[in-house]
């Protein structure tokens, strides 16, 4: 049978979700896990792929488990589920597990995705690998009004790390706002049917030079035009990043209720 996971994790010491030789990433650990509780190999696939340090409130992988298997080692979903947070370290928490239908793919299937990048300007230690301290301070209107620029369907390009492959370049962005989350604290919100590699973390650091007076609000739509990574801002770190929402037909899979965070 094919079962969706949903999950979260701190992505702080993993390099990544995606499997790698010699670095530890969270789709190996989970892939461990899953084996030590049925007795066989797994192969899971995830809704994307997560760098180094980046964080997720909410995530979506599929595998295929042998119906005897899996009734021969647990009961239910629940009880594989509690079983497998208990094998899980800390910083990744398994909320359910789904049966579904045979050809149900946790990307190829995912019709819209959301992310939160985090910064902050004092100095917290709480916020440590968990957020983006910045310096200075930051016009937010300015902020606001650029990212409402990329509030369509058009080519990313500029936002795309170089030499990635990418078959297409074109994204439907739905949502791009900041909110003031703290004296001292702001977050990025940003929805769209797919991401390029790294397009998050180039978006925000080129909004950051808005909300700095290097660039202009207006100066989004030449960046946007441009179609070169040359044209926008520096990538900012990974530690302020989380994937927050995927979104599925539901014909195809409805989150629990614990879904989205």
């Amino acid at each position: 049978m094919r079962v969706f996971l949903e999950l979260s994790y701190d992505g702080t010491h993993y390099h990544g979700w995606q499997r790698q030789p010699e670095c530890t990433t969270v789709q190996e650990v989970l892939e461990g896990a899953m084996e030590r509780l049925f007795g066989q190999s797994f192969s899971v696939m995830g809704c994307g792929r997560t760098d180094t340090g980046v964080h997720a409130r909410y995530f979506v992988a599929h595998t295929v488990i042998n119906d005897e298997v899996f009734h021969g080692r647990v009961s239910s979903m629940q009880e594989a589920t509690m079983k497998l947070n208990g094998m899980l370290p800390k910083d990744i928490g398994l909320k359910a597990m789904h049966q579904v239908g045979a050809k149900a793919h946790a990307r190829f299937d995912a019709v819209e995705r959301s992310y939160a990048y985090h910064v902050h300007n004092s100095k917290d230690p709480f916020l440590e690998g968990k957020s983006t301290r910045i310096f200075g301070e930051l016009n937010l209107e300015a902020m606001q009004e650029a990212a409402a620029h990329l509030v369509q369907k058009g080519d990313f390009a500029s936002f795309c790390k170089a030499g990635t492959g990418q078959g297409t370049t074109i994204c439907d962005v739905r949502e791009a706002r900041w909110e003031q989350i703290g004296p001292h604290q702001w977050a990025f919100h940003i929805s769209a049917d797919r991401f390029l590699r790294n397009m998050v973390r180039a978006v925000v650091g080129t909004l950051l030079e808005v909300g700095h007076g290097k660039r202009t609000p207006e100066s989004m739509v030449d960046v946007l035009a441009a179609a070169h990574r040359s044209a926008a801002g520096k990538s900012v770190l990974g530690c302020g990043l989380y994937l927050t929402k995927v979104i599925y037909p539901p014909e195809v899979f409805s989150p629990s209720d614990e879904g989205y965070l």
